[in-house]
């Protein structure tokens, strides 16, 4: 009999136990080691061969490819997306649903909607194809063979602007109207944006250049001669000859030539022409080649008009009988102011301040209209503008002496504006009578305040708080004072 191993527990039976042994003492061990044997667990070899296939546990965590991360922690995450997106939802559907009420906007003030209304009457007043965004329902295209149909001319005139009732296109007044709305610009173009006008006064102003531009050959340095009114309207004579007077019909109805009116020694208009692309270059200046193109249209004209002395309206003419203008020593003053804004080149400046030229332009006479800037004298005009160049350029000698002359002028211009002086009439209701009592006053009225305005805003940009009548000493609210009223 072997002995008992040193670890503990027998390795083998004993025989003679084993031989001694009874049946029911053998089942009962047999029976002991099937126990033993069930209880014991089995390998993962032994299970497969015995139970079959496995039953595969939970994991605990989810491969993601990238990342493997707690399966609890997957289920959370996922929960939480689902529910934040629920209740995203929920909120979106339930802002839509709600009824929501939203502040009305301000009305625009009188002044904006009048703005608007007098921009609309140019886009009721264009002649040419149309834009789209003409905005006037009742105007079509006309005027379409402009210059085409005078054989004596064969000249592309197509655009530009109808005078007023009728259907004749000047170029005297339409420069005018350009230039001086290039100068609102110049100096407003904030306030324009603010009325959600700026788009709208540029769109005007370049039909207005593009089409004054056709007018004569702006590609040359050098010209002899300007198409300065499509269309006729003198039915003085009686004569029944188709013309823009003659016939009461809508420009898109015309058919019938339509003659155009060609100067060659026409200064006034000329200069007046140069002013109006001068200003607009300034008004697009961000346009390269087009203020460059306007600038250049602007050089040739203003060399014409010193070259080819004469007006465009002598007497007899058709222009004369409309828009007649009484000299040209005022233009020359304007357009050289302005072509030196536009260029900086001192030869117009040097033209501008020569008292020669300021004594032709009737700078130091006075006059019943004088301080009354209109499309027939701009000589108001130029001295405000020059006034500007002294208060914030200051080009100093040789030209202070004259801008110091014209900056007290234009004192003595607004002192006549005030209703403490009797230099002009006035009516009930308080409206100054530039024109002394003749046919379509509110233009010089309104002209008038625009200037009023801009010398205000020009003494306060320089630190001036007002000017002098006299002894007397007046404020810079006094001249907007004057041009609420006016405007209201």
């Amino acid at each position: 009999m072997y002995g008992r191993d040193p670890w503990g527990g027998p390795l083998e039976i004993n025989a003679a136990d084993s031989s001694a042994a009874t049946d029911d003492d053998r089942s009962r061990n047999l029976q002991d080691f099937d126990r033993a044997a069930l209880s014991r667990p089995l390998d993962e070899t032994q299970q497969s061969w015995l139970l079959g296939p496995m039953e595969q546990k939970k994991k605990k965590y989810v491969d993601l490819g990238c990342i493997i991360v707690s399966r609890k922690i997957f289920i959370w995450t996922v929960g939480t997306l689902l529910a934040a997106g629920f209740l995203a939802g929920f909120i979106v559907l339930l802002i839509k649903t709600v009824p929501r009420h939203h502040r009305p906007h301000p009305p625009p003030d009188n002044y904006t909607l009048a703005l608007n209304k007098a921009l609309m009457f140019f886009n009721a007043q264009r002649s040419g194809p149309l834009p789209k965004h003409n905005n006037v329902s009742w105007r079509g295209n006309s005027g379409m063979k402009d210059g085409l149909s005078d054989t004596s001319i064969r000249k592309n005139l197509v655009g530009g602007f109808y005078d007023a009732g009728d259907a004749i296109k000047f170029n005297f007044p339409s420069s005018f109207a350009m230039t001086m709305l290039s100068w609102s610009v110049i100096e407003y173009s904030a306030k324009y944006e603010a009325a959600g006008e700026l788009t709208h006064i540029k769109d005007t102003i370049k039909w207005g250049t593009d089409y004054l531009l056709k007018t004569f050959n702006s590609s040359a340095d050098t010209i002899d001669r300007i198409q300065a009114q499509v269309g006729t309207g003198d039915t003085s004579g009686g004569a029944t000859t188709p013309n823009d007077h003659y016939c009461w019909v809508r420009p898109e109805d015309i058919d019938y030539p339509r003659r155009v009116y060609e100067c060659h020694s026409c200064s006034d208009l000329a200069a007046e022409m140069a002013a109006a692309l001068a200003a607009a270059s300034i008004v697009f200046k961000d346009s390269k080649t087009y203020s460059q193109k306007l600038v250049h249209g602007a050089k040739t004209l203003f060399k014409f008009s010193r070259d080819q002395r004469g007006r465009y309206s002598p007497g007899g003419s058709d222009p004369a009988n409309f828009y007649n203008s009484t000299g040209y020593w005022d233009e020359f003053l304007w357009g050289g102011t302005w072509l030196y804004y536009a260029t900086g080149n001192n030869s117009y400046l040097q033209l501008a301040t020569t008292r020669g030229l300021a004594k032709h332009a009737g700078a130091f006479w006075g006059g019943p209209d004088y301080g009354v800037l209109s499309w027939d004298n701009k000589l108001a005009g130029a001295q405000v503008l020059l006034s500007r160049m002294r208060l914030f350029l200051s080009p100093g000698y040789p030209y202070e002496d004259m801008l110091s002359t014209f900056h007290n002028q234009t004192s003595i211009i607004m002192c006549s504006y005030l209703p403490i002086f009797t230099s002009f009439n006035r009516t009930k209701g308080g409206l100054i009578q530039l024109n002394h009592g003749r046919p379509q006053p509110l233009q010089y009225v309104v002209n008038a305040a625009f200037l009023a305005t801009l010398y205000s805003d020009y003494l306060e940009a320089a630190d001036t708080p007002g000017w002098y009548c006299g002894p007397n000493f007046y404020s810079t609210a006094v001249l907007r004072e004057f041009a609420k009223t006016q405007v209201d």
